[in-house]
């Protein structure tokens, strides 16, 4: 799991570790949902700028997930 601290709270980058589990490369799930592998890349090292609504509803169908098993936000409030 990666966290990426922000002003206002963290955000949890789990695709790795959900891909992990299930024993799924990068490679096929790149070709299996059409997703660029940078894209891929970068939710999983957090390096996002700005969520893909649609790739991560790709995402979410093709691994039968959550939108919070691959990506979630604790605001400080919380924490």
């Amino acid at each position: 799991m990666i966290r990426v601290n922000i002003e206002k709270g963290v955000y949890l980058f789990k695709l790795e570790d959900l891909l992990k589990d299930r024993k799924i490369s990068i490679n096929k799930l790149m070709r299996d949902t059409n997703t660029d592998f940078k894209v891929l890349k970068r939710i999983i090292t957090g390096e996002l700028v700005r969520f893909d609504i649609f790739v991560i509803a790709r995402l979410c169908d093709y691994l039968e997930c959550t939108i919070t098993d691959i990506i979630d936000y604790i605001p400080n409030k919380i924490k």
